[in-house]
Parts: structure tokens; sequence; C-alpha cells
């Protein structure tokens, strides 16, 4: 159990390695050699030039400006200087309504820390029970739990009171955000420029027809059903074969330019040279030069002859299309109703923005689907059992006596102060943030196995996952396993009646179990996340080795993004945490109050000069944000309730559960307010716009602007058969087919029920 010192102790170590990053920060944002890490989007902008075009050699490497190292962290200020409105012109809603779900934490609990010192802290500290008690070990800062509070005291009134209160005030700040941000997306999406996803929908699940092929199909389908509206189609290809040898041939091309830069700055040394086989390592020497070029031949033909494969079978043609309409109008009525009496097929969903689209997923068949996602499901649920051993260890760590007795011959260097402070502390802390560096990763595998077709629902999904498994392993999980591991010895001479006295008892005391998280993940972690040690690295070995041109040097930048599917379930445990905590342990709410306000600064100033969004969803991940507090919420009012129940407080449980009822009735009430916000686009904005634009550019050239929109990224410039526009002039009614006539026909299309559809 950590007591205060090893808290000190961890606290210090934190600070200092949090102002070890923000200096080296400081002097590393400075140099003008890192200008394009530090400051890559003002770069992809086209509004920054680079300060190493102009002035001596050594001012080019070396800012040797004083007054610059003075103010070294005047980059804080300046991060919060862009108002909001400019910085959702500057980076997106996204972005904008990303950074609000840190400044949702500090609307939540500034109050709630102020009240909850200034009251609960008093009230729990005049006790002495956990001194008077021997069933539970304890520690300087258990002193100031609910913990130390006897048993059926009158003073768990303060405790029932303020429980309701931080309920309410949770309730209100959720309120009034999420209906900011529903406001702030109908904004963006009236004043938002014209994009091809206002006009476009995704198909999916094309029925099979025997006259006609999937494009032809999908033009006569939604000429008849949409024909005043439908302007044209891009069928989706199976083109994951062609995506892979154009990744193939981009890197290869890599290679040849290293090698030829290589050679060019020593020309009169010896080619370079390469081994043909596995990583370069292995297989014959031959010239590296002479070896790519030959190699990059050989792609660029079986690229071409690929290419020429996916157009003309039809095999390679999916059942799925993007339709583009000529208004908004017409795409919303289509977006949003269901196209054909079976349910099941002519599927129609908003389509993503065109850079928001996973291709690969596009070409798995939609009867897979639901397969896809019960394996996963099945997997998901192994993962989340079988990752409970290293969370139970980690756990372990926190407890001296335990690992001396599992490893006594380690006791001598465990009993040194220093070394004692230091495990308990820092240690487990930091062993968990190693257990969970690769979990995202996984779970991203996970959601592209499950078929989903934009980049946003795969991160949105991806943090739905997450945002579980923190919950079932890291937060119940350290409560639940380190608490059993704790009191071990206790659990097997007792009564199993006294079970949940014993686990309710000490649960107030993993508190400290989560205050050293917080240092090591919300404060270090936060800190190391502005210094971008990975990104400077790969640039300058890139520019040293790769770049040759402008152009390299721009691709060479990463400018990275604000990777939500990680973040947010980050911040949600937080959340979490100062929800539950903050009746039971009010000391640990200083810690995530902390995180906030630096995590808040931090990322605004990585949106505003780094991050470069890989799409632009208009916050459509809110709802979601809003409903894991209110799980967070409705958790923490659950454990309160079992905690009094164990201390034994009359009518607790009679006074409490209306909270847990109310929070959900609020939850509903907010959802139908303020969800359809965000899963629809209403006709009436729908009209404006079109007609406002209209007016603004009546000539207009929407088919131009739409044909390649959602034309495969590996097809551009490619050929590829077209669909030709529908002439909006045509008088005659009929539809033009392929189809020979179908009455009496037994091979009649699904889709094309009804005799108008018959030609």
């Amino acid at each position: 159990m950590a007591n205060l010192t090893a808290i000190l102790t961890s606290a210090a170590i934190n600070l200092l390695t949090a102002f070890g990053f923000l200096v080296a920060f400081a002097l590393l944002r400075l140099q003008p050699f890192n200008d394009r890490v530090y400051f890559p989007k003002w770069y992809l902008k086209g509004i920054r030039g680079s300060p190493t075009s102009s002035g001596t050699v050594v001012q080019k490497f070396v800012n040797l400006d004083i007054m610059t190292y003075v103010k070294f962290l005047n980059w804080m200020p300046a991060a919060l200087r862009m108002p909001e409105p400019e910085l959702i012109e500057h980076a997106g809603l996204d972005s904008a309504a990303y950074i609000r779900i840190y400044l949702l934490g500090l609307k939540i609990f500034f109050p709630i820390t102020i009240v909850s010192l200034a009251v609960l802290v008093p009230v729990n500290y005049t006790n002495d029970e956990l001194e008077r008690s021997k069933e539970v070990y304890f520690s300087d800062i258990d002193k100031l739990s609910i913990s130390n509070v006897p048993n059926a005291s009158l003073k768990f009134i303060a405790h029932l009171i303020l429980s309701y209160l931080f309920t309410f005030w949770t309730c209100f700040v959720l309120y009034f955000e999420y209906k900011r941000m529903a406001t702030k997306r109908l904004q963006f999406l009236a004043s938002q420029s014209r994009r091809a996803d206002q006009f476009s929908v995704l198909v999916r699940n094309v029925p099979p027809d025997p006259d006609e092929s999937v494009s032809e199909h999908v033009e006569h389908f939604f000429c008849v059903n949409h024909p005043d509206h439908y302007l044209t189609h891009q069928v989706v290809y199976n083109a994951n074969k062609l995506a892979r040898l154009v990744a193939k041939k981009k890197s290869l091309k890599n290679r040849l330019v290293y090698y030829q830069n290589k050679y060019e700055r020593h020309p009169k040394r010896l080619r370079p040279t390469t081994k043909t086989g596995l990583l370069g390592l292995l297989g014959d020497k031959v010239d590296a030069i002479n070896y790519y070029k030959t190699e990059i031949e050989k792609l660029s033909e079986e690229e071409k002859n690929e290419r020429e494969r996916v157009a003309t079978d039809p095999a390679a043609i999916m059942p799925a299309a993007f339709v583009s309409f000529k208004s908004r109008w017409g795409a919303a009525v289509c977006a949003q109703t269901q196209q054909s009496s079976n349910a099941t097929i002519w599927l129609t969903e908003w389509a993503p923005e065109p850079r928001d689209v996973y291709w690969r997923n596009l070409a798995i068949p939609y009867v897979e689907l639901n397969v896809r996602k019960l394996f996963m499901a099945v997997a998901f649920f192994l993962l989340i059992f079988f990752f409970m051993i290293p969370i139970a260890f980690v756990q372990s760590l926190a407890n001296i006596e335990k690992i001396e007795k599992v490893l006594p011959f380690l006791k001598p260097i465990i009993e040194m102060d220093k070394v004692k402070t230091v495990i308990q502390g820092f240690l487990p802390g930091i062993a968990l943030k190693i257990f969970l560096v690769l979990l995202p990763m996984i779970l991203m595998f996970m959601s592209k196995i499950e078929g989903y077709t934009s980049l946003s629902s795969l991160e949105r999904r991806s943090a739905a996952k997450y945002h579980l498994f923190i919950l079932l392993n890291v937060f119940l999980g350290s409560i639940l396993a380190g608490t059993a591991l704790e009191q071990l010895d206790k659990f097997t001479h007792q009564a199993s009646s006294e079970y949940l006295e014993t686990i309710g008892r000490a649960m107030p005391m993993k508190g400290t179990f989560f205050i050293t998280y917080i240092m090591v993940d919300g404060w270090s972690g936060i800190a190391l996340e502005i210094i971008r040690l990975p990104a400077l690295v790969l640039y300058h070995l890139k520019n040293t080795f790769l770049v040759k041109t402008e152009q390299d040097r721009e691709e060479a930048m990463d400018p990275g993004s604000l990777n939500f599917a990680t973040n947010e379930p980050r911040i949600q445990l937080y959340l979490l945490l100062g929800l539950v905590y903050s009746v039971v342990t009010p000391i640990l709410l200083p810690f995530i109050l902390i995180f906030f306000a630096f995590a808040y600064v931090v990322f605004r100033h990585q949106i505003i000069n780094v991050y470069n969004q890989k799409y632009e969803s208009g916050a459509a991940f809110w709802p979601f944000v809003h409903m894991r507090v209110i799980i967070g919420l409705i958790i923490s009012q659950l454990l309160v309730i079992g905690l009094f129940r164990t201390l034994e407080v009359r009518h607790s449980t009679y006074i409490l559960i209306a909270q847990p009822v109310l929070t959900f009735w609020f939850h509903r009430v907010c959802k139908g307010r303020f969800e359809p916000a965000f899963v629809t686009f209403p006709l009436q904005d729908a009209m404006v716009k079109d007609t406002v634009e209209k007016a603004t550019e009546p000539n207009l050239n929407l088919m131009a602007y739409l044909k390649d929109a959602y034309v495969h990224p590996d097809f551009k410039g490619g050929e590829l058969n077209k669909p030709e526009a529908i002439d909006e002039e045509e008088s005659s009614p009929l539809v033009p087919t392929k189809r020979t006539s179908q009455m009496g026909s037994k091979h009649e299309s699904e889709s094309s029920e009804g005799p108008f559809l018959r030609s």
C-alpha cells in the first residue's frame, strides 16, 4: 500500500519528468532544423516558410536569439489565444470537439474538487476508524478517504448529500455541452463549403441481376426510384491486390531514391550494393540502383495488368456503389429512407468523405459482416479475460508484503527505503502503462476485420472496445483483483457473508494506486506527447537519407492526428475515476484536475500547430462521448450504493437508488433531444444550402465535380468505365435498360417488383 512518502516520491519523479520533457520541447521547437516537426500543419497549409532557407550556416541549424529561450513557455498562452470559431475554421470541428472533452472534465471537476476538499476531507480525517481497525492495511492518504469514518456514523449524511449534488452538477454540464455541440455541428454543416459526401450515399448489398451488371443495375434502380435527383454513380472494385502492388512500388521507389542520393554524394566511390533476399540481408549481392530500377519496372507492368483486370473483370466488381445526386436534398432523402420492401437489400447510408473511406473493407461481401462481428466479439471476450492476468500481477506490485512472500530472496533489496518508495509509488503505474501500449493496435485490427468502411467509424468502434476493456480490466480489475490479493489471508479465514464488507472497506484504498497511474500516464505521458520524439527521429532519418526534393521533404513530415480510438477512452478513465472517488477518496481529484488542465493546453497546441486530421466527421463521435460519461456516472453511483451498504448506513440504498434511475432517464432525454443532429441531416437545411448554391452558382457543373470523387485512389489517373450523366432535359419517361422482357421470367430481380420497373 503506497504511503504518503511513496506518493510524494512519485509526484516528484513525474513532475520532474514532465518538466524535463517541456524544457526539451521548448529547446527543440526553437531550432530551425526542427521547424517542420513542430509546425507541420502550417507547412501543409502553405503559409509558413522554412527558417533554414536563409541566414548563416549556423543560423540554419541553431536559434541564436536569446530572448526566445527566456520565453520558452510562451507556447502555452499562444495555444489558448485562438478563439473557438477560428480553431474550427483552422482545424475542423472534430478537433475542436475533441478539445472540449478536456474542457468538459475541467467544468465537471473544478467545482467538485473545491467542495469535496472543503467538506469531505475534514469530515473523513477527523476520525480514527482505520487506526482502530486491524483488518486492512492502510496509508496516511487513506485517512482522508471515506474508510476512516466509523460505520453508521451520522457524518455520512455529508457524503450522501454531496453524492446527489455532484450527480446533478455533472448532468447539468453534460446537458449544456451536448446542446452546444449539437448546435455547433448543425452550424458547421450549414456553413461548410461544398463537399462530395454532401451529395453522395453509399449503397451496399446490391442484389444480383441476371440481365445487368452491377453498374447498370444501380443506374437502373436509381433512375426509376429517384428520377429527378439521381446524377451518377461509381461502383466499388475489389482493388486490394492493386493497392498492395502500389504500396510495394512506393516502398521500392524510396529505396531507389536512398541509393541514388547515396551515390550522388560520393560518385567516386563504388556503386552501392544490396542483397536480393529478405530485408536486403540474404541472397546474392547486386548493384542496388539497377536492381531497384528493374524491380520497379516489373511492378509497373504488373500494376498495369492488375489495373486492367480489375476494370474489366465482373468478379472484381462488388455489390456496392457510391451514388451521387443533383442536390443535397436528394441525397438526404436517399440516405435516410428505406429503398426497398426487402430491408436487407439496397441498404443506403451517408457516404463518408473521400479521404475518410477505408477502401479495403468495401471489398468485403455484405453477408460476411455479421459473421465477422460474431467472431470478433468472441475474440474480444477472450482478450478481456486473459488480460486480467497481467493486470492482477501489476496490482500485486503495489503490496510490498506480497512480493516478499513470493520472492523472499529480494527482501533485503525491497526493504531499502528508496527502492520501496519507487516500487510502491512509481512501478505499478508505469507497468500498467506498458501493458496498455500495444492494446489499441490490437483493437483497431479487430475493428478492421469487422468490416467498417470509414476511418472515423473504425476509430469510434475501436474506442468503444478500448473503453470497455479499460472499464472491466483496468478499473474494475484493479479494484477487485487488487483487493482480493491484498486480503487473501483474511478471505481464507472468514465467513463468506463478510466478503462484501472487506471488499467495500478496501475499495477506497485503491485510490492510491490510481493516483500513481494518473501521474505516470496523465502528467508524464502528456508531456511526452508534445515532444514528438518518434516523429522527430523519423523526420531527420528521412531528411538525411531519402529527401531529394521539396516534395520529398513535405512527405517526410509526419504531422500525425488525434488518434481518437486511444485518447478518448483514456479521458473516459479519468472522468470515471473522478466520478467514483469524488465522494470516496477526494484527495484524488486535484491530480485529475491537473491532468485535464495540462492536457487541454497541450492538445490545443498540437491541434493548432501539428496534427493534420485524416478526415472530418463533424463531431459525429460526441453522442458516444456523452454516453460513456453517463456509463461512468452510473457505475460510480452503483459502487457508492454498495460501499454504503458495507458501512451500515441506514436506508442508504433507498436514498441513493434514485440516482442511477434519474441518470438513465436524463440520458434518454438527451438522446432524444440532441442525437438526431449527429445521425441525420435535416431536409430543411439541405434545401436551404441547395437553394443558396443555385442562386450563387447557377452554372455549376456538379457532374464534373463529383465524377471522380469516389474513384479508388489507386485508380486515379487510370481508365475506368465511367457511367454517363443522365440528361436532365430528357423527356422520355422510360429508363434505358439491357433487360429482356421479364414477364413470367423466373429470374426476375428482387429489386424490380412491380410492372413500372420493367421496360
